[in-house]
């Protein structure tokens, strides 16, 4: 299940780079009713483009797109402006601190005991 899950999450994150893939498959699957149908040059006797003309528009159109989702990001996050008040600090040193003692001991010997006892709160 969670294999699963982790595909098809990774699937998602990838779809957006796979947009070009995704237009060639189909450009594939219906190359043959494309070169008779939509193809700019269906009527020459020798047509060497087989319906690729109306791929590269597709593949065209798509990144265009792109370019122009991209630049409406750019452009909203570009607009956005910060402002802030000023806020005015003042310090005033009163004492220096003095150094403080240490709240604790290291040991620099081996302990002499070891407790093998589990410390276990009384019962109420």
């Amino acid at each position: 299940m969670k294999l699963f899950f982790a595909t098809l999450l990774s699937l998602f994150l990838m779809l957006p780079t796979l947009g070009s893939i995704v237009i060639y498959t189909q450009f594939k699957l219906a190359q043959d009713q494309i070169s008779k149908t939509i193809c700019v040059q269906r009527d020459n006797i020798n047509n060497s483009c087989n319906g690729r003309c109306e791929l590269l528009k597709s593949l065209k159109k798509y990144d265009d797109n792109e370019k122009r989702m991209d630049n409406s990001n750019i452009k909203e996050k570009s607009e956005l402006v910060y402002t802030a008040t000023p806020v005015d600090y003042k310090v005033h040193a009163l004492s220096v601190p003095q150094k403080r003692q240490k709240n604790f001991v290291g040991l620099t010997k081996k302990p002499k005991t070891i407790a093998f006892v589990l410390f276990r709160p009384p019962l109420v």
